[in-house]
């Protein structure tokens, strides 16, 4: 590893089924975008590879290898010629990463896949709990499994790219009846994607959800979280829970998010304009 850029992680699908020891899910945020690049060099989808955020990564090859990269549009360059995704890479190649557009995460994958110790069944990196390995740094060296499968192989490689405003699906429940209205004010409210966001949640600025008279001043007892979660602390500016959040939490939940959003979500750069639907 030359250089990580901004931060790059080891993920692959996650850790799920372990909130009830406090454990988050975790895994890459954009998943779809991971499984298509394990596709892609012939690993299967829940293989680990690289999260890397606002690009920058810049690694050297030490053995022969097929390398694939997804999510938003990213400059990809082979000792400085860009190339096209999948690409080969000899021993000695450098593979460098540019800024993506459209996004925050790009993902690589590589044949045989990044086969670092795994926690409780997953390779991921959880920036909550600590749990996988650390945030990668210069002159870190990652382990490949041998190659399994054959590339699949596609004719245009479709970068994500994130609208100008998001319109995000979401069931009410379990706590909207904290709040006055909610489905209007919902559906009526504009909230912009605030700079303070990161793998644990994607933090709201805009319309304050105003709690009902009657609850004004209170707070639950911890409860349950699932990703996906809207929860509304007492200044009323939403949080949506992705894949690094807490297990449990005392502000209501006004409602979730429908799960095919939270790729897009993970991928929203501050400033992206978000509004919320509610749905029966």
């Amino acid at each position: 590893m030359l250089s990580t850029g901004p931060q790059t992680l080891v993920q692959d699908l996650g850790r799920p089924g372990n909130a009830h020891l406090g454990v988050p899910p975790s895994g890459a945020l954009d998943t779809p975008s991971l499984r298509l690049a394990n596709r892609l060099v012939g690993n299967p989808e829940d293989a680990a590879g690289l999260e890397v955020l606002l690009g920058g990564l810049s690694l050297r090859a030490n053995a022969s290898c097929t390398v694939a990269v997804t999510g938003p549009s990213t400059p990809t360059l082979v000792d400085g010629v860009v190339r096209d995704s999948p690409l080969h890479l000899a021993p000695g190649d450098t593979l460098t990463l540019g800024t993506p557009t459209g996004g925050l995460r790009s993902y690589v994958a590589v044949s045989g896949g990044i086969t670092v110790p795994a926690d409780l069944g997953s390779r991921s990196t959880d920036l909550l709990s600590g749990l996988g390995p650390a945030p990668l740094r210069p002159d870190d060296e990652l382990p490949l499994g041998g190659p399994t499968g054959v590339p699949v192989g596609v004719d245009v490689l479709v970068p994500v790219r994130v609208p100008d405003e998001l319109v995000v699906p979401v069931l009410l429940g379990p706590r909207d009846d904290w709040f006055d209205d909610p489905a209007r004010r919902l559906r009526q409210g504009r909230w912009t994607v605030s700079d303070r966001s990161n793998r644990v949640g994607l933090r709201l600025t805009g319309t304050a959800l105003d709690r009902t008279s009657d609850r004004v001043g209170q707070e639950l007892p911890s409860e349950g979280l699932v990703t996906g979660s809207v929860q509304v602390p007492a200044d009323g500016r939403p949080v949506v829970f992705l894949a690094d959040h807490p297990t449990t939490g005392g502000y209501p939940v006004i409602g979730v998010v429908a799960a095919d959003v939270l790729p897009l979500l993970g991928q929203a750069p501050p400033g992206t304009a978000l509004r919320f639907t509610p749905v029966p």
